[in-house]
């Protein structure tokens, strides 16, 4: 493994590398991210009504089955930037560059990445089956109608997610600890968790954690290949930008996709389609390391 960029890449972190600065940030995030949210509440009840206040509050913490609860929920991943971003600048001295890698070298990274991305699922699109029980969910009008703001959104929340697990965590990590068993499994341990919803996915609620931290581990991988958040963050954009706007579970997060599966995510049904997503995964990690001759 070449993870000489890797190095490169932590070299701010490791400033202050204290394990304290990282659990302190950790705990700051999670407060700071809770409180932003809370305002955000507190404002839009003030500014437009309590009623939608609620529905904008239910959106982010319950059901996002029309597209407005989706783009209510997409937007609050800013908070989380936020909330990473005044950590990292608290306790560790450090900006938003510092996190993502070098601008233009990880939105070059970032677009060869997108590119071969786009071709790959386009041609999977043609290999894998067409999928004749899929169900219309957005009339196409209006989905291109939303498209423009949905999409920059969608790019907010990967973002934000890339900053917090493979950015802060990771490279913290790596400033304290030589071995990637830490500094990659550590964060997909906990990015995989965050995914782990017994009560919407039931008996698949393993599967899609186990998924979740496969991704995790591609996306670190990429990341210390690369030197930069430009290949995770175009790999999570792709895959959730296909999940979240083309085709979606029946159910949360389903308000802004253009079809959706005749089934829900605790439906044993799903395992198939589980199976085949691993295999879209491997060969997407595949792609971008060929996008990037790493």
């Amino acid at each position: 493994m070449n993870y000489r960029p890797h190095e490169h890449f932590i070299h701010a972190a490791r400033a202050r590398p204290e394990i304290w600065r990282l659990l302190a940030g950790a705990v700051a995030i999670l407060a700071i991210n809770i409180g932003l949210i809370y305002a955000a509440y507190g404002l839009v009840a003030v500014l437009r009504g309590t009623a939608i206040a609620q529905s904008a509050f239910a959106a982010v913490f319950g059901t996002t089955l029309t597209a407005a609860d989706a783009l209510w929920l997409l937007a609050s991943f800013l908070f989380m930037l936020v909330a990473t971003l005044v950590a990292a600048s608290t306790f560790h001295g450090r900006g938003l560059l510092s996190l993502t890698g070098p601008a233009g070298r990880a939105v070059a990274q970032f677009l060869r990445v997108l590119g071969a991305l786009v071709l790959l699922y386009g041609a999977l699109a043609l290999i894998l089956p067409a999928g004749a029980d899929l169900r219309p969910n957005l009339d196409p009008a209006r989905w291109l109608m939303l498209l423009p703001l949905a999409l920059p959104l969608v790019l907010l929340q990967v973002t934000a997610e890339e900053v917090l697990f493979r950015g802060y965590l990771q490279q913290q990590l790596a400033a304290r600890f030589q071995s990637p068993l830490i500094w990659i499994g550590l964060p997909a341990a906990l990015f995989a968790l965050g995914h782990y919803q017994p009560g919407i996915a039931g008996g698949n609620a393993v599967m899609v954690t186990l998924w979740a931290g496969l991704f995790g581990i591609a996306a670190a991988d990429l990341t210390a290949r690369s030197g930069t958040l430009g290949p995770a963050i175009a790999l999570h954009f792709v895959n959730n930008a296909v999940a979240i706007l083309v085709v979606a579970l029946d159910g949360p997060i389903s308000g802004l996709a253009l079809y959706t599966y005749p089934f829900a995510a605790d439906d044993p049904a799903l395992v198939p389609l589980f199976l085949v997503d691993l295999g879209v995964l491997g060969v997407s990690w595949l792609a971008a390391r060929v996008a990037l001759r790493v």
